[in-house]
C-alpha cells in the first residue's frame, strides 16, 4: 500500500527545525529570498551546507541559477521576517535591513547567524532540488534564541 501523503507530512512535522531565509541575486542583479526550514550542515572539511528547495517555489528559478547564496538563521524575534519571506509576490526586502555579502547577496541584519556560500552542487530529488553550498564566510551572534518551526507553526525555545 502506498504511503499516504497527508500522514507522511504530519509525521515529518514532528521534527522541529530552525528557520532560515535563503537570499541570492539573479543574473540581472535583482534580490531574491525565501523562507526555508530544510537546511542542514553537511561537512566540516570542506565546509558544506545543504538546503532543499521545492521546484514549484516562486524563488526556485533564481536559486537554480544563483552562483552565491546566503543562509540567514533567524532569531525568535524574526517571526515576521520569516512570514514576509514566505508570502508570494511580497516586497521581501522593502521593510528589512540587510548588508551585501559575498557575491553581492543580501545578508539580513539581526539574524542569529549567517552562512555565505558559493553554490557547489545541485541534485534533483523528487519534487525538490538539493543545493549544496561551499561556505566561504560565517558569522554568529552570541545573543538570542532561534526561531523554530514545528507541526506547521513557529515556536520558541522554552528554558
Amino acid at each position: 500500500m502506498p504511503l499516504d501523503a497527508i500522514q507522511f507530512r504530519a509525521t515529518l512535522g514532528r521534527f522541529a527545525s530552525g528557520v532560515t531565509i535563503l537570499t541570492m541575486r539573479d543574473r540581472d542583479g535583482a534580490d531574491h529570498g525565501m523562507t526555508a526550514t530544510s537546511f542542514s550542515s553537511l561537512s566540516l572539511d570542506p565546509p558544506l551546507i545543504l538546503v532543499c528547495v521545492n521546484q514549484a517555489a516562486a524563488m526556485f528559478e533564481a536559486l537554480a541559477q544563483a552562483q552565491h547564496v546566503a543562509v540567514n538563521i533567524l532569531s525568535a524575534e524574526q517571526q515576521g521576517v520569516a512570514q514576509a519571506f514566505a508570502l508570494k509576490d511580497a516586497d521581501r526586502f522593502g521593510g528589512f535591513s540587510f548588508q551585501r555579502g559575498i557575491g553581492d547577496v543580501p545578508v539580513l541584519v539581526g539574524a542569529l547567524a549567517h552562512l555565505e556560500c558559493e553554490v557547489h552542487a545541485r541534485h534533483k530529488a523528487g519534487d525538490h532540488t538539493i543545493i549544496v553550498g561551499l561556505v566561504q564566510a560565517a558569522s554568529a551572534s552570541e545573543a538570542g534564541d532561534p526561531l523554530i518551526y514545528y507541526r506547521g507553526g513557529y515556536r520558541r525555545l522554552r528554558s
